[in-house]
């Protein structure tokens, strides 16, 4: 065990993890909270790790790229996918949790060990002679944005992000709605409430004239793709949503046997004893009161109760590609590492693993061992080399994808197949790494 500590700010998903490298290392954290002393406008939950957009953690399989980095981060001993495993729910191919169980889990785990010590409250500045990850997440406090942008040199970006509604499943009328997974896939975990092309009509414009909430005046609107409020969505044409998340294709109506609805609204699992799912794909910036009115207009939902509304909310990310290296560590400050969202990675699971990194090559910082080096045909290793990539000059979040890995050298047209393979030759790669390093 070293006497080295290092400071980590933030107790999310990547500080959570960058903690879990550390302490199982024999290196002590100091893991600073702002909850409950502060929370964010987004937050509610006293525990760590907390999950707030969703519940679902994507795709299990391998030939998806999130899937395959869950799988890389179980080669870590990721902490993250302990307590998925602990606290899943049903959700067809995709690993979904009950945020609950899932947060006190990590909670538990870290306060419990006697290399953390847990200070609460909202830490305003850095000291770059410290050992410090910084891993303050999407919502970080304006205070310490202020530090970071000092210690970077110079404006945080941001943009915005939002979260879906959530309903209860006694209050979905189940005589309009049904239980189906996407062309058969897996179990029919979700909710399917499918609407005739009057129906998708009457509901789309509605929703293209709600009253939104409105935005801070000093601040410009940047929406990120993949977390797009449904309504912003919609205003780009008539059928986008039904090429969407409201894409009827592959969902049959037990009903009638047909999947010839106009569009399908589909709802997702939201915590283990199926009381709570949230409608997928379903962010949004609308008021209460017209989430209430409009989304109570599709079918199934009509008398829904909503348990949680989507909100919007301002996410903070650093300019990367001038700031870190390809290990999560800033250039100028070598004991000074990046975690989580604010670094540019996109998601949850995402900024998990670049938790797990920032940890990992701290732990080996201090014990003057290797790095971590990220390789473009794994997914972990691809997210930090495009994050800090010299040549962007205008980072835009980035979620794990193939398109940012290594492709093979060998042409399969099958793109399964050759996902598959990709995903089978990254795991080995990451393997053998690690192996490496360990000798």
């Amino acid at each position: 065990m070293t006497e080295t500590n290092v400071k980590i700010i933030g107790a999310g998903l990547a500080g959570c993890e960058a903690a879990w490298q550390l302490i199982k290392r024999g290196i002590s954290v100091t893991l600073c909270e702002m909850k409950p002393v502060k929370f964010s406008p987004a937050h509610s939950n006293e525990n760590f790790a907390e999950l707030v957009c969703s519940n679902s953690l994507k795709a299990e399989r391998i030939e998806n790229a999130c899937g395959l980095l869950k799988e890389e981060m179980r080669l870590f001993g990721s902490i993250m996918m302990e307590a998925a495993d602990v606290s899943r729910v049903p959700a067809g191919g995709a690993l979904a949790v009950d945020r609950e169980i899932f947060s006190d889990y990590i909670t538990k785990k870290l306060k419990k060990h006697p290399l953390v010590t847990v200070e609460n409250g909202e830490v305003t500045r850095i000291d770059t002679d410290e050992y410090t990850i910084i891993a303050t997440g999407p919502l970080t406090s304006d205070a310490l944005a202020d530090a970071i942008a000092d210690l970077t040199g110079g404006e945080s970006l941001y943009f915005y992000d939002a979260a879906a509604p959530i309903v209860t499943a006694e209050s979905i009328d189940m005589t309009r709605a049904f239980k189906a997974a996407r062309y058969d896939r897996g179990t029919a975990d979700y909710v399917n409430c499918p609407m005739t092309k009057e129906e998708y009509t009457e509901f789309y414009n509605a929703l293209v004239n709600a009253e939104t909430v409105p935005l801070k005046t000093f601040e410009n609107q940047k929406v990120f793709e993949g977390c797009m409020p449904v309504e912003v969505m919609a205003k780009r044409g008539f059928e986008t949503l039904t090429f969407g998340p409201l894409k009827p294709v592959g969902l049959v109506d037990p009903k009638t046997g047909k999947d010839d609805s106009y569009a399908v609204v589909q709802l997702r699992q939201d915590n283990r004893e199926g009381t709570l799912y949230n409608l997928v794909g379903f962010q949004t910036n609308l008021k209460f009161g017209e989430q209430k009115r409009v989304f109570s207009m599709i079918p199934g939902l009509e008398n829904a109760e909503f348990a949680r509304y989507g909100v919007m909310h301002r996410n903070t990310y650093i300019d990367a590609p001038r700031v870190l290296n390809k290990y999560y560590q800033t250039e100028k400050y070598p004991k000074v590492f990046f975690a989580g969202q604010i670094t540019g990675v996109e998601g949850y699971v995402e900024s998990a693993s670049s938790g797990i990194l920032a940890g990992y090559n701290m732990a080996a910082l201090i014990e003057d061992k290797p790095m971590y080096e990220p390789d473009r045909r794994t997914a972990i290793g691809s997210l930090p080399l495009y994050i800090s990539d010299k040549s962007i000059t205008k980072l835009q979040p980035m979620n794990a994808n193939f398109g940012i890995m290594e492709g093979l050298s060998e042409r399969i047209r099958k793109k399964q197949e050759r996902y598959a393979k990709t995903a089978r030759r990254a795991l080995e790669i990451t393997e053998n790494i690690l192996k490496e390093n360990e000798q």
